[in-house]
């Protein structure tokens, strides 16, 4: 019999790790960072569940950190199987893990700087060279091209819609006739840019992602709302500031402004992206041309060059980024983070935040507790670097420009399926969207459960 051990991403949103076992093999599924609250982040450094030398091969369905930062510790602990994903997964893994591994360093160095770390010194999780060391064992392959990874395990990649290179992952098990079928993290349909998730006809078993299993996006087009918070900033005569993750979310942002602009619905306008590494993605998107949906396809075709408007900077130095201290306005500045946790954007608004002429766009989900979700909730301060700072601009937000299905998108995926999976095993949500989406199957008639952490699931037979 083949089974699931769920090392991550069991009644929580984050640490995406799935070991699938068959016929004495073992491939993971995912090997992702966790996130959000202190206990979830002690796991990251917690005695290994899993023994990486144990493992045959590993598989990502996308490149966002959650889902592949625990990459480069893998390594150093000793895995040195092939890593499988999509070439848009890979290219973009390579601006995510090292960056990732320079963040754990700064942080160490910071810590050892200022003797706040209980442990002396403090060592990052993982550096720069664990992070090339796993780039190195990356094969890639393409979409709907079934290869057989190890002895008697057949993969398959389906696109999934949420960021470049996300796959729906479809493995075939040989001797068992079994088909298990990994969702990833599904995208949005009508979503611009990427195409629309593909449907899969049938599966033994369904792992399914349940982020936003109970909640519905509002039925709003977010362009429509774009075109408004922009033109009403240019009225106010300042700078209209959006945080905005650097992969996926800054590369929509630029293709609206762009549609606005050509449609003479906004004015043209300086439009600076002041993010190294949605510098290096966007061009990444724009080469990936098998992955474009029609509408960006014909853009592409026809010499237009959709990922910027008639004004577009991008911005990589530091210098460059802070002389735009000095620009007056109106124009726009898109910025990491999205959640206004850290990186450039913070300087941004304390430059911004207290002038109020400006403007203050998030197009995100904001966490509780972060400055983004304390300045939508009307703080009159934020903190940044030390200083407390006045929120005089105009703050506002777009919450239509999410990469993740809601509930109605998932049940609609889940139609394209010709019979009923005989097991879905639902992860990667919170407690109460996983529990909101179990009742939705159910009522669908299929079985389902919510995996725990470490549980193992013996998958159901075929036939």
């Amino acid at each position: 019999m083949a089974s699931i051990e769920f090392h991550g991403a069991a009644g929580t949103v984050t640490g995406s790790r799935f070991l699938l076992e068959h016929d004495g093999h073992r491939v993971l599924v995912d090997c992702g960072l966790f996130q959000g609250p202190k206990e979830l982040r002690l796991r990251n450094w917690a005695p290994a569940t899993l023994d990486p030398k144990t493992v045959d091969a590993v598989v990502l369905t996308h490149a966002h950190i959650d889902h592949t930062g625990g990459l480069p510790r893998f390594v150093g602990e000793g895995y040195r199987g092939p890593v499988f994903s999509t070439a848009g997964t890979r290219d973009l893994c390579g601006l995510l893990l090292p960056d990732s591994a320079r963040l754990q360093e700064e942080e160490a160095a910071y810590a050892n700087k200022e003797g706040f770390s209980k442990h002396r010194p403090a060592l990052p999780l993982y550096g720069e060279a664990e992070a090339q060391r796993a780039l190195e064992l990356f094969e890639t392959f393409p979409y709907d091209r079934p290869r057989e990874i190890v002895p008697g395990v057949r993969l398959t990649f389906v696109p999934a819609g949420h960021i470049l290179g996300s796959a729906i992952c479809v493995f075939d098990l040989a001797s068992t006739r079994q088909r298990v079928v990994f969702t990833g993290d599904l995208g949005r349909y009508n979503a611009p840019i990427l195409k629309d998730p593909v449907a899969v006809a049938s599966a033994t078993t369904l792992v399914a992602e349940s982020t936003y299993g109970d909640r519905e996006h509002q039925d709003v087009k977010p362009m429509e709302l774009l075109a408004g918070v922009v033109n009403d900033a240019v009225k106010r005569g300042g700078v209209l500031v959006i945080p905005a993750f650097a992969v996926g979310r800054t590369q929509e942002l630029l293709y609206h402004l762009d549609n606005l602009e050509r449609a003479g619905r906004i004015p043209e306008l300086p439009v600076f992206v002041d993010s190294p590494m949605a510098c290096d993605a966007t061009p990444i998107y724009l080469a990936h041309a098998s992955e474009h949906d029609v509408d960006m396809r014909r853009l592409v075709q026809a010499g237009h060059t959709p990922l910027r408007t008639n004004r577009t900077r991008f911005v990589q130095s530091v210098a460059e980024s802070k002389s735009l201290n000095g620009f007056r306005g109106p124009g726009i500045i898109v910025s990491a983070s999205g959640m206004a946790t850290g990186g450039r954007i913070l300087h941004h608004l304390k430059q911004r935040a207290p002038d109020e002429k400006s403007t203050i766009l998030f197009v995100g989900y904001q966490s509780a507790g972060t400055r983004g979700r304390r300045m939508l909730d009307g703080e009159p301060y934020v903190r940044i670097h030390g200083h407390d700072v006045p929120i005089r601009a105009k703050v506002t937000q777009i919450s239509g420009f999410s990469a993740h299905a809601d509930w109605t998108e998932l049940l609609r995926w889940m139609e394209g399926f010709s019979s009923p999976p005989k097991q879905v095993l639902l992860v990667h949500g919170e407690p109460a969207a996983l529990a909101a989406l179990k009742a939705r199957v159910e009522q669908r008639g299929w079985p389902v459960s919510v995996p725990r952490h470490l549980e193992r699931v013996d998958l159901a037979p075929a036939g």
